[in-house]
């Protein structure tokens, strides 16, 4: 495990983008104290204050996944994640938005970005970009629903020791996955809204429908309440 650290950099997904990544050793961290114009899902920009979050990039190479199993890094990273703030004694419930937001309670702590390099049907390298807030507790009022692990607890953390917990996590999710583990009843467990209907937002629409599960691929599995069953991708629907 190797950690390379920056003061500043305008996003780590898109400094690893630019690396010859057949050369990155397998787990490596690039970790910057201050995004400028950090990726979050969609394109949207991932807002975070200098040096009071966590932001950085993990260069993997599960060359042992085949493409169509690329998901589930995406399972492996959220319950990371989420095994990481449980071990912290949150005073709400942690759940996994679909398909790789981690929230804590209604609002929203972290968020995954994973950029995947593919060589016929397997995976060579994962750019996994990763994006915590930590001591922040101003937001912009454009950013919604935030929350910190400063304003649940009230407690400041140090950024490297938390950073090295949290990779600590994924490493050993990452060789959970590894040795071929089925990680989806425990994602599905943590999934946030599954069996509960509620609203959302389909292909410009609002329905009310019911989470069932996810494919293989990562597609969001819904009924609606026409008993329509609903196959989505992330561009397709929206939570209300």
């Amino acid at each position: 495990m190797t950690i390379i650290r920056f003061d500043s950099l305008e996003s780590t997904n898109r400094y690893c983008e630019a690396l010859d990544l057949n050369q990155v050793e397998d787990f490596t961290c690039y970790w910057a104290l201050q995004q400028t114009a950090g990726i979050g899902q969609r394109g949207n920009h991932w807002e975070s204050s200098s040096g009071l979050n966590l932001t950085f990039s993990l260069v993997l190479h599960p060359d042992f996944l085949p493409a169509s199993e690329q998901f589930r890094l995406t399972q492996m990273l959220s319950l990371a994640l989420s095994d990481c703030l449980r071990s912290l004694d949150l005073p709400k419930p942690i759940h996994i938005k679909w398909p790789n937001d981690i929230y804590v309670g209604n609002d929203k702590i972290c968020g995954i970005l994973v950029s995947n390099r593919l060589q016929g049907e397997h995976i060579t390298a994962s750019i996994c970009g990763i994006g915590l807030n930590v001591n922040q507790t101003d937001f912009p009022s454009w950013v919604p629903n935030p929350v910190s692990l400063l304003s649940l607890t009230g407690k400041q953390f140090e950024l490297e020791a938390l950073l090295q917990q949290l990779l600590d996590h994924i490493a050993q999710r990452y060789h959970s996955l590894r040795l071929g583990n089925n990680l989806l009843p425990e994602y599905l467990g943590q999934l946030l809204r599954i069996g509960i209907p509620a609203k959302y937002r389909y292909r410009g629409c609002t329905i009310t429908a019911t989470i069932k599960g996810v494919d293989p691929f990562g597609h969001l599995l819904l009924v609606d309440d026409a008993n329509r069953e609903l196959v989505c991708g992330m561009k397709e629907i929206s939570y209300i």
